[in-house]
């Protein structure tokens, strides 16, 4: 019957693993819904209060919002809401069309619509393919990227948008020219009004007779630029003025102020898939790639398709890296095995829970809905040392019976029923660890639900093959007087003599059994004084062989020096012997920015095994590069190992948010923090999202002037607008797609600021006026953008920490110049990795605290008193112990990954702990012996299987602190915890628990009878 069970266990842990989803860690991206608004030519404070406003205002009813920001540029409305984890994506982002829909009356009539899209406008690029050729411009290329392959990429499941790096719509460009314009007493309006009657297309109905029927299509439809310039815009002395007589027509871009390059400098465009939260990376990569590999089929030879960035390869290498660990902690635990016991025939009985229980609990996983990623394989690792735990103290116990000369059958029933509730006792412990782990909100349990699943089901499933199938083949595999195998009596040797030395130091140290107390005060003292000094961080960084370069001049630079300066900047990439390929676009128009003074760069790295400089290493020698050049500001950026705020992937590590109740409030206060936030060493780099240095005219219109002459504030305001604003007055098809018809002024009316001036506009009598009379210019600065964090007026200081320092001390620093310098009216707040670290630390210490007292618990109630799980628990501070001087040793820091290697070890611990006191318990009330002779005979007599059971957890855990891996650098602070704490444990348990037991063990229980 054990068998069976077994054998089924391990069918359906098969078919959970072949179903399962692959990730590099479970899904800790937060619903996210983005509303972005174009409206050409508005400056920022017009976004802000005729878009953004109206927008904010009725998205903010909703309920569930964690977090609403957004950004209110040049052109370019983005809000961004971030929901409560539990709220369902799709319900969500039908509730903000909602809101948004009913907000449309209040926006400006020319702006663009709202779009409402289920993704970040700032999210991670997961894969991005670049397109170029030798033969086509960017616009061809364009039109293949957005045509072909975003057609073909974005129905693939799982992902959110696709966006056109470097992109160039086709766009036909009037280019007027204001004296032209002014000869022929014509304005910018009437070429609009002239378009708007000659370009149209309607459906013109059907002829039908008896027979046959006809529909009919009037081409009124204009697609050329020849046919454009010959369209008649007024007559004039009997001649017909046309667009050609007024300007120039031509196929150009939609946006011509951006460019993406790659090796070489050549220009290219970039096709960027971006995940929908939750999505599987892998799948969505795999099948990206089966379509590319299709579409490069039909390409022409001029044609040219390339892999910029893939970050699914540092998910595979982590996986399959975390697969080798189990492999090697697996050898390891059998090696132990076979240490202790000295016979491969024996070491089996126990080793077979191991696969058993790990492949089993794939199946529970299945039905959770998790998937396998790297925290789930990290679970499976320490489990390997743990589940054969169960194992080997059946295995011992029905062991040291057959020693004895009881015969294997009968040896296998009274030893496994003696060990019988230290095994479920230990076992319902190291569940009630994890336990809380599944009610935890947030970055913590939406990480470690699935890390806590794997543990506690195979532990689950090793207590029921430790108590079924091992005492069944140890009846049927031991027999009496088995002989050792070969080569092993030193290591038979070695344990009775460990076993002799540490019994004579035993009875010894019991006669001093007072000095327990002043060492246990010594290690809450260690404890303190050496946790207080470790840094803290939400997770080491990892070599994903990725960096970015994000790049800002100053407010006002135009787009050919920018991208002189990008040029620049990417000849310098070019130049590192470790870069594989990179990928720079200047006056990037997507997500929440589209300045013409920004520009970034994504350089791919070779593999670690192929350089001898870290990622960290090329990021530092970048950074010092980029402070020498003084044009823009250029912050190199690594992606962090863990992350799951908005922006958290592609910023600085430490982001304060400053809140005002006003915009002045915020000028005030911005120069006075950032000087002293760049003054403070904890610091290499600090920067700003707000800033006010915008160079704009104010166009001051004289109304009364305006009124006297006959002429409208409206026409004043449209003239200019037409002229500069790169109106969308219409649209033409090309090759059965539809673009824009853009109307502005040619270049040389409108390189500067005087040249507003020479611009005319008719009067009611039809007479031209020069703006110079009817208007003044006033040179002004104004922020560039306008941004808010829960509706209200805020400012982001991103930074990253020094050398030597981590995001916990930015964060302190940050804290302490915002206590001196902002008063009780600002509030500030923490947001991408910086509001992931706090939250995480807030988390685990809730985890820490409720598993002690679930722990507790359990075993008062197990053991039916509690002053013996006293005694148990008091191990949890030797272990703690152990773990902080492991991190302080090695140079770690308290991470994500260490504190919940310390909320493990709580478990792990008192399994040794169980052992004595329930042994103990057991010749108490069997042999009526004193509380000190019973806790001495049992430590001794279980000193053997405490220390197989201690050693395979502790080589278990070693393949984690070796990283043995590339890509296994941040799980090291794990590792250390575990080793350290069972190491330092163990040696003073041996001796601690059992004085302890001396003064806290509960006294003999009476047992009462149901007649009694």
């Amino acid at each position: 019957m054990a068998t069976v069970f077994s054998i089924a266990i391990v069918l359906f842990g098969v078919v959970g693993f072949m179903t399962l989803g692959i990730r590099e860690y479970p899904s800790v991206d937060q619903p996210v819904v983005t509303v972005s608004t174009s409206y050409p030519g508005a400056n920022a404070t017009i976004i802000e209060a005729q878009i953004t406003e109206p927008l904010e205002e009725s998205i903010n009813s909703i309920d569930g919002i964690l977090s609403l920001t957004s950004t209110s540029s040049d052109g370019r409305s983005s809000i961004t809401i971030e929901f409560n984890p539990s709220r369902n994506l799709d319900d969500a982002a039908n509730d903000v069309r909602d809101k948004v829909s009913s907000a449309l009356s209040k926006l400006p009539t020319d702006a663009d619509p709202p779009v409402v899209a289920k993704a970040d406008a700032d999210a991670i690029t997961i894969l991005s393919i670049t397109v170029q050729s030798d033969r086509r411009d960017l616009l061809e290329l364009t039109d293949i990227g957005t045509n072909i392959f975003k057609e073909r990429l974005q129905t693939i499941q799982g992902v959110s948008s696709i966006r056109i790096w470097g992109e160039r719509r086709y766009a036909m460009r009037i280019e007027l020219s204001p004296q032209k314009l002014a000869s022929y007493s014509l304005t910018p309006l009437d070429v609009s009004n002239a378009l708007n009657e000659q370009n149209v297309e309607l459906p013109a109905g059907r002829i039908e007779n008896e027979n046959t029927e006809y529909t009919i299509r009037a081409m009124g439809r204009i697609n050329t630029p020849e046919e454009l310039g010959r369209m008649v815009i007024a007559r004039r002395n009997n001649s017909l003025v046309r667009v050609a007589d007024v300007g120039q027509v031509r196929l150009g871009a939609e946006n011509e102020r951006t460019v993406m390059r790659g090796n070489g400098m050549a220009p290219m465009v970039g096709i960027a898939l971006q995940p929908q939260p939750g999505a599987n990376h892998i799948d969505i990569v795999d099948e990206a790639f089966r379509r590319v590999e299709q579409i490069r089929r039909e390409m022409p030879p001029d044609i040219l398709i390339d892999v910029a960035t893939d970050t699914t390869l540092s998910i595979r290498k982590a996986i399959n890296e975390v697969q080798e660990t189990i492999l090697i902690a697996f050898g390891l635990v059998v090696l132990v095995v076979f240490f202790f016991l000295r016979s491969w025939r024996i070491t089996l009985v126990p080793v077979i829970a191991i696969p058993i229980s790990l492949i089993g609990s794939f199946f529970v996983l299945y039905i959770a809905g998790y998937s396998i990623n790297v925290l789930t394989l990290l679970g499976l690792v320490l489990a390997t040392g743990l589940v054969v735990d169960d194992a080997i103290v059946v295995m011992e116990n029905i062991y040291v019976r057959v020693e004895q000369g009881i015969p294997p059958i009968q040896a296998a029933f009274k030893g496994a029923r003696e060990v019988f509730f230290a095994v479920i006792s230990t076992t319902i412990s190291l569940v009630c660890v994890f336990f809380p782990i599944f009610f935890l909100q947030g970055l913590t349990g939406k990480l470690f639900r699935e890390f806590a699943m794997v543990v506690s089901s195979a532990i689950v499933l090793s207590a029921f093959v430790s108590l079924s199938l091992t005492p069944a083949l140890s009846a049927r595999m031991l027999k009496q007087g088995q002989k050792d195998a070969l080569f092993t009596g030193p290591f038979k040797q070695a344990v009775i003599w460990a076993t002799d030395i540490y019994g004579r130091g035993l009875r010894k140290f019991m006669r001093y059994r007072w000095t327990v107390f002043p060492v246990i005060l010594s290690i809450c003292a260690i404890i303190f004084i050496l946790g207080a000094s470790l840094p803290q961080e939400l997770a080491p960084l990892e070599d994903k062989s990725r960096i970015r370069l994000t790049s800002t001049a100053p407010e006002g630079t135009a787009f050919e020096a920018m991208d002189a300066y990008q040029r620049e900047l990417m000849m310098i990439v070019d130049t590192i012997p470790e870069k594989q390929f990179m990928q720079g676009t200047t006056a990037f128009g997507g997500g929440s920015s589209s300045s013409v003074n920004a520009a970034f760069v994504n350089i791919t790295l070779t593999q670690p095994a192929l350089r001898k400089r870290s990622q960290m290493d090329i990021a530092r020698e970048l950074q010092q590069v980029a402070n020498r050049l003084n044009f823009a500001q250029t912050l190199v950026i690594q992606e962090p190992t863990i992350s799951a705020s908005r922006g958290g992937r592609s910023s600085l590590p430490v982001q304060f948010v400053i809140q005002a109740p006003d915009l002045d409030r915020l000028r005030e206060v911005i120069p006075v923090f950032m000087n002293r936030a760049q003054s403070d060493s904890t610091f290499s780099a600090v920067t700003i999202n707000l800033k006010f240095n915008k160079p704009e005219y104010a166009v001051e219109i004289l109304r009364d002037k305006a009124l006297d002459m006959g002429v409208s504030v409206t026409d004043i305001a449209r003239i200019i607008q037409t002229y500069l604003a790169e109106q969308r007055i219409g649209y033409f098809i090309r090759n059965g797609k539809q673009y824009y018809i853009i109307m502005l002024a040619d270049k040389a009316n409108r390189d500067e600021p005087l040249d507003l001036t020479g611009l005319t506009v008719k009067n009611r009598d039809g007479r031209m006026v020069p703006l110079d009379n009817l208007a003044r210019l006033h040179l002004e600065s104004r922020p560039p953008q306008l941004l808010r964090y829960n509706r209200y007026v805020s400012a982001t200081v991103s930074a990253a920490p020094a050398d030597g320092k981590t995001i916990g001390d930015g964060i302190d620093a940050m804290r302490r110049i915002a206590d001196d310098v902002l008063d009780d009216s600002f509030s500030t707040a923490l947001t991408g990795s910086s509001a992931d670290f706090a939250q995480s630390s807030g988390s685990i210490m809730i985890i820490f605290v409720l598993a002690l007292a679930l722990v507790y618990l359990t075993l008062a109630a197990q053991f039916e008193s509690f002053r013996d799980p006293l005694t148990i628990m008091l191990t949890v501070p030797l272990a703690m112990a152990g773990a902080v001087i492991s991190l302080w040793a090695f140079d770690q820091t308290l991470n994500i990954f260490s504190e919940i290697g310390a909320i493990v070890l709580v478990g792990i611990v008192t399994k040794n702990g169980i052992l004595i006191v329930e042994f103990a318990n057991q010749k108490r009330e069997e042999h009526q012996m004193s509380a000190r002779e019973a806790v001495t005979e049992a430590s001794i007599q279980r000193f053997r299987p405490i220390m197989m059971t201690s050693l395979a957890t502790v080589l278990g855990a070693l393949p984690i602190a070796l990283a043995l891996g590339e890509s296994s650098t941040s799980r090291i602070p794990m590792g250390t915890v575990i080793i350290g704490g069972m190491i330092f444990s163990l040696i003073l348990t041996l001796f601690l628990i059992p004085a302890l037991y001396t003064y806290l063990a509960s006294k003999t229980k009476t047992v009462y009878e149901e007649e009694d």
